[in-house]
């Protein structure tokens, strides 16, 4: 029988994307080297300089193709010259949207050797998954203006949630906690005493889906205490299922605890089709072409990439790596103060795979 072979769309993206993907892509083709499957990568240029050129963001074409591929590696998306939000809604939003990623997944993982603000604790404390509704909620971006720019002005944006939404990434995250098969317990973090009507809608959901799960312990908690208790107890969570809004906030946050930007990944999933994997890190314009970014965070995307699409085998040997890498203390910053190339990082890392 013939052995699969996996295509892969690389969307190098602006800024540093192209630096930190081609690291990844190392690491990727080391991976396959050494566990033994096949992929082939296609690239695409979307982003500020074709947009700049031709006009262009992320026309349906596009979305057709993607829907053939296995897996979307994307690098970053974001440019100064071009207005804020064109590309972001042009090709994330409509990339999420169009393939219905309807899981934003979130790994918080405090990984040995890396420094966290949090006095006292460490990577034994510092180990939870945010999983994040993806597809709903306020970024709809259903609203409008009325009587605009006069004193008398009123701006509308609701919040949309369905009951297929909401049962979908709840039973998704029931799963996800099974899987993860580490504390078996899953928060649901919401503000049910301030939005009455969609997060009653969540407390039900999460109450009558969880009769499904006994082997899960429960929790609710507002999304207040639930920042409250990142930075003071993180070790009190084992999975977190959100929705839309409250999920993109306290992921930054949970990327500060783990050690800053540099090293946080993250996947857009469809389980049922094509995903979408990342650094949660922007484009950081400034630094384009100078070397200096650590490609951690990117490569940590190739690994939760492996994993979704079922090469676990990989998966490991690059959380491995990474964790081999950091423990070694050649990296004694993950900024762009370490005095190392995003070039050297990587090799680092590939080295630690081969061996």
């Amino acid at each position: 029988m013939a052995q699969k072979e996996y295509k892969i769309a690389v969307i190098p993206g602006d800024g540093i994307g192209p630096e930190v993907t081609r690291e990844g892509l190392k690491v990727l083709k080391a991976v396959a080297s050494k566990v033994g499957f096949e992929y082939r990568t296609i690239e695409y240029d979307f982003g500020a300089e074709r947009y700049l050129k031709t006009g262009e963001i992320l026309p349906d074409s596009a979305l057709e193709e993607f829907k053939k591929m296995d897996a979307i590696y994307l690098g970053a998306v974001g440019d100064p010259r071009v207005k804020p939000g064109i590309l972001e809604k042009g090709i994330l939003l409509k990339i999420r949207f169009g393939l219905d990623q309807y899981i934003n997944l979130r790994p918080v993982k405090l990984y040995p050797g890396v420094w966290t603000p949090l006095k006292d604790k460490g990577p034994q404390d510092i180990d939870f998954v945010v999983v994040r509704e993806n597809t709903e909620g306020i970024y709809l971006g259903i609203g409008g203006f009325l009587k605009k720019n006069t004193r008398d002005e009123v701006a509308i944006q609701e919040m949309i949630n369905t009951r297929k939404g909401v049962e979908r990434c709840i039973k998704y995250a029931f799963e996800y906690t099974r899987k993860r098969n580490k504390r078996k317990k899953l928060t649901l973090c919401d503000k049910a005493n301030i939005f009455t009507y969609t997060h009653n809608l969540w407390r039900r959901v999460f109450k009558e889906v969880g009769e499904e799960y006994p082997d899960i312990e429960k929790e609710y908690a507002f999304v207040d205490a639930t920042s409250m208790q990142m930075v003071k107890n993180p070790e009190r969570f084992d999975v977190i299922v959100t929705c839309n809004m409250f999920g993109d906030i306290i992921t930054d946050l949970g990327a500060m605890i783990q050690g800053g930007m540099g090293i946080a990944a993250g996947a857009n999933i469809n389980p049922e089709g094509v995903s979408m994997f990342e650094p949660i890190h922007g484009s950081a314009p400034k630094y384009t072409g100078k070397n200096v970014i650590n490609p951690l965070a990117a490569i940590s995307a190739v690994g939760m990439m492996l994993e979704e699409i079922g090469e676990e085998k990989g998966a490991k040997l690059v959380e491995k790596a990474i964790i081999s890498t950091l423990s070694s203390g050649k990296i004694k910053d993950l900024s762009t103060r370490s005095g190392l190339h995003t070039d050297e990082i990587g090799d680092m890392v590939v080295e630690e795979i081969i061996k």
